[in-house]
């Protein structure tokens, strides 16, 4: 019988120091997203056509009666400031469950067509129904769910393989933004308009009845996500090996799927689909906290980092005020090319 030698001290040494240093590392990267993401939106309630020292934000925010900036910081800035910072914390903390999930860089909601059953939803309301409000919230919300329980259906024999859906995804957002654009054709002017507004992502005239819903949804859904975080990880070694490390595959992914969708549902019908924020988030968080450990609170404060700074960037740093969604657009397109090609030469992993 072949005794077993354990292994040298210095080994076990070296192994313990890296993973502190790996510890380290993410507590250190962690925090400093936490304060850029504060930064950012102090930031954002300062700056804009008036500027407002930080003392009278900090009052505003405080309740206080301050003559000017109660109504512009209170009113314009502050409900636009905390839909940034929901939006992005959503955006990104479901982004990259479906793609540590799914094991795949490409699984983001924006590409596999979960925000696209909202955008088709939604401008089908307001051109067709003469929607508005809540009520375009309330389609978008109820055809984003409903999408993703169609792709998962379709998607699953005995599971679901992340290509298959992946794949699937994508020619149902293909449909869906075949219907988009159908309608938009028999849209008046007005209708164009706000249809187009919505379908680019804009925080412009976000209102505390736009937030709530969205707020309450990230509250509620958050932590269970956060809570699958153990065996969401466990998952990226594959399915077989998860399940031998006792994790219940089928059932730690239906939560996951249902709750990052409801999250990046009720973002969506707030402020629509902000492009390539789920998509950039997870593998921007990747890269910056390293190897080992779950990337939902990463990618969630850098989804919120790029929402807000993009905003302040759309707003002030151009001759003309674009969208929110057309800055992080233009950021992501470069990104999504670069990631298929290194994808399809290297495979499909963060």
């Amino acid at each position: 019988m072949t005794a077993v030698v354990p292994p040298p001290a210095a080994t076990v040494d070296a192994v313990a120091r890296n993973r502190v240093r790996r510890s380290v590392r993410r507590r250190l990267v962690i925090t400093v997203l936490a304060v850029l993401v504060a930064a950012a939106f102090v930031v954002t309630l300062m700056v804009g056509r008036t500027f407002y020292p930080l003392d009278e934000v900090v009052r505003v925010v405080l309740g206080e009666r301050v003559p000017g900036a109660s109504f512009t910081v209170g009113r314009l800035r502050l409900p636009r400031g905390v839909l940034a910072l929901v939006a992005g914390l959503a955006f990104g903390l479901a982004g990259v469950t479906f793609q540590t999930m799914l094991r795949n860089p490409l699984a983001s909601p924006d590409v596999i067509g979960i925000t696209s059953g909202a955008g088709a939803a939604a401008v089908f309301g307001i051109v067709i129904l003469s929607l508005g409000g809540t009520a375009v919230s309330t389609v978008a919300v109820a055809a984003a769910l409903g999408v993703a329980l169609v792709i998962y259906l379709l998607s699953f024999r005995g599971g679901v393989a992340g290509t298959r859906l992946i794949l699937i995804g994508i020619g149902v957002g293909a449909m869906l933004n075949s219907v988009t654009s159908y309608v938009l054709t028999r849209a008046g002017q007005w209708d164009y308009q706000e249809a187009l507004r919505w379908l680019t992502g804009s925080l412009n005239g976000a209102t505390w009845e736009a937030v709530a819903p969205a707020l309450v949804a990230l509250l509620v859904l958050g932590p269970v996500l956060l809570g699958q975080s153990r065996n969401l990880s466990a998952l990226q070694l594959g399915d077989d090996t998860a399940a031998a490390l006792g994790v219940r595959v089928e059932r730690t992914r239906l939560i996951a799927i249902v709750c990052a969708v409801g999250v990046i549902a009720f973002a969506t019908a707030a402020c629509g689909p902000i492009a390539f924020v789920s998509f950039l988030a997870g593998p921007i968080a990747a890269r910056i906290v390293g190897p080992n450990g779950s990337l939902l609170v990463p990618a969630a404060l850098v989804g919120a980092l790029l929402v807000l700074v993009a905003d302040l960037v759309g707003q002030f740093a151009l001759d003309t005020r674009y969208p929110v969604g057309v800055i992080t657009g233009v950021l992501g397109a470069p990104y999504l090319i670069y990631l298929i090609i290194r994808t399809n030469r290297a495979g499909g992993s963060l």
